[in-house]
Formats: C-alpha cells, structure tokens, sequence
C-alpha cells in the first residue's frame, strides 16, 4: 500500500515538473519572438543638424529606370530648403550626390531600413518625421509591406501628409502610394499570366497601407510600356472591383523615365520622356474567376506625354488621347486605330 501511494506521488511530482518545464518553455518562447535589434544604414550628404522650412504638399509618381531631374527639381522647389529624405529596403546612398546636386536643399539623408525593428527605432521614426521631402526609392515592394505596414514608419508618411510635404516614389515606391497596390507578395506578375487566370496566386493586390492625398480608389503600376504592364493593371482594376473592395476603381500606369507631379488639388504634369495612363472601371467585369481569363469590357483610358495634362479630381485630362479598352477572353484590344492598347 505504502508503494502505491509513493508511486503515485512519484507520478505526481512527475506531471508537475512537466508542467513546469512546459511553462518555462513557453516564456522562453515569447521571448524569443521579441523584435529583432534595429538595423538600419544611414547616409547623410550635407548639413547634419536638423532645420524646418515651409513647405508645400504634392505627389511625385515615377515610373522606374533613370531617374527624371525635372521630377527631383520639382520636389526641392516644394521642399523650401530643408532636408530631403530617401527611404529604401536596399541599396545604398545613391540618391544623396545626386539631389543634392539638382537643388538647393539643407540635406540629403537617406536611410536604408533592413528589419522591422528599425521601422520603430526612434532615430528612423524621427528622421522621417522631420523631413521636408520624402522619396520612396526602389526595390521589392513586397520588402515595404512587410516591413513598414503598420509600423511607427507608416505613421511617420501619414504625419508628412499633416504638414504638407512632398512625397514621392518611384517603381517599388511607386507601387505602395495608391489605395490599393500591387504586393508582390508571391512574386512579380506577367500580363499574359495575370489575364488568363486573374485569381493566379502571383496576383496579390493589397490595401489599408498607405493613405495619401488624390490617391482614394487608386492602384498603380510602373515600367509600364517597358515591360507591357497594361494587361495586368486591368486584372488588378477587375480584381478590386469583384472582391468588393470598391464599387469603381481607377489604374495610373507610369512609363519608364517618366513621373507624373500631382499638385494639392489633384492637376498633374507629366515630367520626363514617356506617357502615363489613367484607367477607370466601368462597373463588374464580365468573366473574373479562379482559372479563367479574364472578360471585362470599355475601360476608359487616358494618354497624357508631353504637355498634356491631368486632373486626379475630375479624373479628366487635356491635350491627351482618350480610348476604351477591353479583355476578351484574356486578350486585350482597344477602339484605338488598330486596336493597340497603348
């Protein structure tokens, strides 16, 4: 008797240090999953103390490869003089000598955000917080999502919108400044592959990130006539408007060499050597589901180049080419002379 109950209280004792030794474990666990120790590579070109200058609020949206002067020139006229700040995943300080030989600003900084730790490191935050530009270079878009959605980095561009400065961003930075936007989550995206399955994996449209004037309703695109990007900025259109996301849905594809600058209240030049395209959604898509291409008929589009003009309010322009769009079946055609979509 007296052995049954010592190898009870064996047992006992046996299940409680189990449930100890599971507890510790479980703490140790939560403190593994901690934020990862900041790291960030900081760069600064010119004056190191931190000035304030008024500035004067617009959007900078740039299509990807070389860079547009005119564009940055823009942005420092808006920036007053003070510090022009460059935000990226990866890369280096490319940007510094170069803006700051375009213009007159107090500082070129730029800071290269490698982990979310660094999207809330005080010094980041309060980097961008203070800028009198920002400018969202390229990359992987994917990287940015994950990294600065719903960070204190997000909530920084969100203060620079309250105090009116510039903001800009060119082929991945270009892709997350629209209501929705292209993530990239599963990988870049073809045309061809996008029209002919619009639920393809590889088409992952996002929302609720960033939130910036004259951009409610709006997904963009960039390398767009480079890399015939018109295809899947229709699939992108036609996914917003079937998931319920909203009831119309406007596309802005820009072209390599190419920025749109996009005033307060919404008129926009373009700068640069190329055209960019402005797409609205007639209502439902005719065929959009899971393995099928893709039906959806007389979406407007929009040319501008050159001197031609644009207005993100009225959603109207000047001096450009207007024409309608369709997917039949997966392939694209347009009532432009010849049917070409761009």
């Amino acid at each position: 008797m007296f052995q049954n109950q010592n190898r009870k209280k064996v047992v006992l004792q046996g299940l409680l240090a189990l449930a100890l030794i599971a507890s510790i474990a479980g703490r140790v666990f939560v403190v593994s999953a901690a934020a990862p120790k900041p790291s960030y590579d900081y760069y600064l070109t010119g004056n190191a103390a931190d000035v304030t200058r008024a500035t004067s609020g617009g959007l900078l949206l740039m299509g990807g490869s070389t860079d547009v002067d005119a564009a940055f020139t823009w942005m420092i006229g808006k920036a007053g003089g003070g510090d022009f700040v460059v935000i990226r995943v990866t890369g280096a300080d490319g940007y510094n000598p170069y803006v700051y030989g375009l213009g007159t600003v107090d500082s070129v900084e730029t800071i290269v955000i490698k982990n979310l730790g660094a999207a809330s490191d005080p010094f980041v935050v309060n980097k961008i917080r203070n800028a009198e530009a920002l400018f969202i270079a390229g990359g992987d878009q994917k990287d940015y999502v994950t990294l600065w959605k719903g960070t204190p980095v997000e909530d920084a561009i969100h203060y620079l919108v309250t105090r009116n400065v510039p903001i800009g961003g060119t082929s991945a930075g270009l892709a997350i400044m629209g209501e929705f936007s292209f993530t990239a989550m599963n990988g870049t995206v073809d045309s061809s592959v996008a029209l002919g399955n619009p639920y393809n994996s590889k088409v992952a449209v996002g929302r609720d990130f960033l939130v910036l004037p004259n951009m409610t309703g709006i997904i963009t695109d960039s390398h767009f006539g480079a890399r015939d990007r018109m295809g899947r900025l229709v699939v992108f259109l036609a996914r917003i408007v079937k998931d319920g996301w909203a009831g119309t849905a406007k596309g802005i594809g820009v072209d390599e060499m190419t920025a749109l600058a996009v005033e307060p209240n919404g008129s926009a030049t373009v700068l640069g050597s190329g055209s960019v395209y402005f797409l609205r959604t007639p209502g439902m898509p005719e065929v959009c589901q899971s393995k099928k291409p893709l039906t959806y008929r007389n979406i407007s589009v929009y040319r501008a180049s050159g001197s031609a003009t644009f207005n993100l309010s009225t959603w109207s322009g000047s001096g450009g080419t207007a024409y309608f769009l369709s997917a039949e079946a997966g392939v694209l055609n347009s009532t432009q002379a010849g049917g070409g979509i761009y």
